[in-house]
């Protein structure tokens, strides 16, 4: 204990610097008492340093401790527990500065940050390069993001567990928010899987597609989210039923996520480019012999011609070339031959008046620039999948190769066009376009309905 600076003479009372406490601040105790602060007893009197001058200070009269009054005694507080205490102290600064950090990178990934620039990989689960390349132009589509990151987050453990719009949302964050130049999707992966989706098998990339855009619609509570996500993908057409016999006519307004474009005409010829697949896929088709349809005015089975028409196309149009196909003998084929494709598409130059049903302002939407390509080499049975995507942050070309990700030319995307003696070359298989100039807001999908 440290001796007292002022005797207080003629008086049972003396001062002493508290030894537990971190601040130097004089305490007062009573003879025979503890300190009023952490309740220590003082070891020995205090003498007052004045007395050095030669007389020494005069010593408080002895009382009996029997005398002082009667004080309810403050339990002793050893110096480990006031240790203890501070370093919980600390600790739990340290606990709620990591929750500010923790809840300001979470306020950030639901939205309120830029997006990065790095391309980040995604590693190989195990026959997971077509899953992999999807997540990529998914995760690499900007009107994508926007709308995932607003997405309610679900309140148990166990729903967020298999609730796929907020596992994409979580490997969104681990790649923008990592500084690993790739992550395994390890938790989506779990997730699909209890969504029936099989893991550690091929995957055709066209049905996968369709898949995963079925089961983020479903999980998504927000209905403005749903209409979003709706709008983004969703094609609508109108399909013509016309009775050759007596012009009958019966129209159906339907929606699709993918264009499937039959790469061969009727007659198993090639088409050579993707506008022909195009005008080939809207192109009218006689209904007869066993195709032919019921008409109510006939009364009869008659033959009938079919057409579709376009009305509306989204901010993203997917275009499903097919180049899997059937043989007689129940084989499945790919058909590798050269198909190019353009950069930019224009529609209203594609399609004629007569395969249209949409207004002006809709068609002066309908110019599209290449987003990205799914390829895939290899064959029908044993075969990889990658992206090439075109950043709409940097409009630069990105190969996606599960992990590995590289800048690349428009000239290497051209390779995907395809080889007809080359079967194991890449080869485009699911084509994405985005609007050169969109119409906003968008027309809700069931206006077009």
């Amino acid at each position: 204990l440290a001796p007292c600076r002022e005797a207080v003479q003629g008086s049972s009372e003396f001062h002493f610097l508290c030894p537990l406490r971190a601040k130097r601040e004089i305490k007062t105790a009573r003879r025979g008492g503890r300190c009023c602060c952490c309740g220590t007893a003082p070891l020995r009197s205090a003498r007052c340093p004045a007395g050095s001058r030669g007389s020494a200070a005069p010593q408080p009269s002895r009382v009996s401790p029997a005398a002082l009054p009667k004080r309810n005694k403050k339990p002793e507080v050893a110096p480990s527990e006031i240790m203890e205490a501070e370093i919980e102290g600390q600790n739990n600064k340290e606990e709620t500065k990591e929750v500010k950090a923790k809840n300001q990178k979470m306020t950030s990934v639901f939205g309120l940050a830029d997006l990065k620039n790095e391309a980040v990989g995604l590693y190989n689960l195990g026959q997971s390069c077509c899953l992999n390349s999807l997540l990529q132009v998914f995760l690499m589509n900007i009107h994508f993001t926007r709308i995932l990151r607003r997405i309610t987050v679900p309140s148990s453990p166990a729903q967020r567990r298999n609730n796929v719009p907020y596992q994409m949302l979580l490997l969104l964050e681990k790649m923008q928010c990592g500084k690993c130049k790739a992550v395994g999707p390890t938790e989506l992966a779990c997730c699909l899987s209890e969504h029936r989706v099989k893991l550690f098998v091929q995957h055709d990339a066209a049905q996968l597609f369709l898949t995963l855009w079925n089961l983020l619609k479903k999980q998504m509570k927000k209905p403005e989210l749903v209409e979003e996500l709706s709008d983004l993908y969703t094609i609508c057409i109108q399909k013509h039923l016309a009775c050759q016999k007596c012009s009958f006519e019966v129209k159906n307004s339907s929606t699709m996520l993918t264009l499937p474009l039959p790469v061969l005409d009727a007659n198993s010829q090639r088409l050579k480019t993707l506008e022909d697949c195009l005008r080939y896929f809207f192109h009218p088709e006689e209904l007869t012999g066993q195709n032919m349809c019921f008409c109510q005015q006939c009364g009869r089975k008659t033959s009938f011609l079919q057409s579709m028409k376009l009305v509306h196309l989204p901010q993203t149009l997917t275009l499903h070339l097919q180049r899997f196909c059937l043989e007689r003998s129940s084989h499945r084929h790919k058909l590798s031959h050269h198909l190019p494709f353009p950069q930019e598409l224009d529609l209203r130059e594609v399609l004629t008046e007569s395969q249209c049903q949409a207004d002006d302002s809709e068609k002066a939407t309908w110019q599209f620039e290449l987003f990205a390509v799914v390829a895939h080499s290899g064959s029908s049975s044993c075969g990889h999948y990658c992206a090439y995507i075109r950043s709409l942050t940097d409009c630069k070309w990105y190969c996606f190769n599960d992990s590995e990700v590289c800048q690349v030319w428009w000239d290497d995307v051209k390779c995907t066009y395809g080889h007809s003696s080359l079967y194991w070359r890449e080869t485009a298989y699911l084509l994405f376009y985005m609007k050169k100039h969109p119409q906003q807001p968008w027309p809700g999908v069931s206006e077009c309905l």
